[in-house]
């Protein structure tokens, strides 16, 4: 589980081993209120939420935003 960044409180990362076929680019965000995963190959979406309420989802995309380039370069870096 690469942890790509860690930011105020959240652990930031994607699995290993992301199915076959491989699922696009995304990211995961955890910490102990919850997790979400984020969509990140076609501009940021929210892919699925277990716990976070509103308004960190909105904290967390703009997290998410503000880093894309970096999680995408090291999806494709370690996928590749």
């Amino acid at each position: 589980m690469p942890v790509i960044l860690r930011l105020n409180g959240f652990k930031f990362f994607f699995y290993s081993n992301e199915g076959n076929p491989r699922e696009p680019a995304h990211i995961h965000v955890r910490s102990a209120e919850g997790e979400a995963k984020f969509w990140t190959d076609d501009g940021v979406k929210l892919g699925r939420n277990d716990g976070f309420n509103a308004r960190t989802l909105r904290e967390l995309t703009k997290m998410v935003e503000q880093n894309q380039t970096l999680f995408v370069e090291a999806w494709n870096d370690y996928f590749s």
